[in-house]
Formats: C-alpha cells, structure tokens, sequence
C-alpha cells in the first residue's frame, strides 16, 4: 500500500476552546505522521479559495466570517488510506450526529462549529495542501516506531 497525505485544518473554534492538543494527540496515537504544521490566520480570500465551490452559495458569508474569526492550526498528515482514517476519526460533519469517540462526537454540538476540515479526497487534499503550504514546508519522514505500528508489507 502507498502512503497517502491529507490536509486537516483545526478551526477557530478547536483552537479557542484549547482543544489542539486533544485533537493531535489523537492523530498522533493512531499512527499517522504529521509531515507539515503550522498556526496561521486564514484571510477572506484564503477562505474563498479554500471553500471556491461554497462562494455563490446563501450560508458562504458566514462560512468565511467563522474561519476568518481567530486563527487555525494547518496540519499535513501521512498515513496508509490516511484520508478515510482521518474522516473516520472525526465523525459525521455535525456533531449533534457524530458518534462518540470521534472528535466531532466527543468534542462538538454543532454542524458549523464542528472543530477540524479534512480532506474529503485525494484531489482535494492534494489542491488544499498547496493552498496551505509551501513545497518545503512539508517534511516527510520514517518514525524509527513504524515496525511498532503496521507490517512490513503493508
């Protein structure tokens, strides 16, 4: 199997309620590795290019007043199938309807204030992760634990 990369944004939400650590330790103790990260301020015309499909529509004003309102944590994480194994993680998009034991079920009662973005794909993570980050800002590498966590072949 390949390793697979994923864009997962802790919004302003996860980071007013101090939950950042929460949320990454979990990434961490699943075994993906987190290859790129940083704090920053998402600008109105980040958020139009992040959510360029949402622009036109009615609830996009206060899609972008949300993101734009405190900063984010952009993560870059590697993993096998670490797109599913993120999404799975962080449960149904609201968090009145995500499980417990995902983030979003544990941590959040809401469908906007939902704690975290990841990508929903290959493609997508692929353009999201440019958007956020610079090609040398992004540092792949093998934790000397890997045989701890999967099978050589796997």
């Amino acid at each position: 199997m390949s390793m697979e990369r994923t864009l997962v944004l802790l919004k302003p939400d996860c980071v007013q309620r101090r939950l950042v650590g929460e949320v990454i330790s979990r990434f961490e103790r699943k075994g993906l590795n987190i290859i790129a990260m940083k704090m920053l301020q998402v600008t109105p015309d980040l958020a139009k290019q992040h959510y360029a499909e949402h622009v036109e529509k009615p609830f996009y004003p206060g899609l972008e007043s949300f993101i734009t309102s405190s900063p984010i944590f952009a993560l870059v994480l590697e993993g096998l199938e670490v797109i599913r194994v993120v999404r799975d993680m962080l449960g149904a998009t609201s968090g009145l309807k995500a499980a417990a034991g995902t983030i979003r079920g544990d941590f959040s009662s809401s469908r906007q204030m939902n704690l975290v973005h990841a990508s929903d794909g290959p493609e997508a993570a692929a353009r999201e992760i440019e958007l956020y980050f610079n090609a040398d800002e992004v540092l792949p590498y093998e934790p000397t634990l890997t045989p701890s966590l999967r099978a050589g072949d796997e």
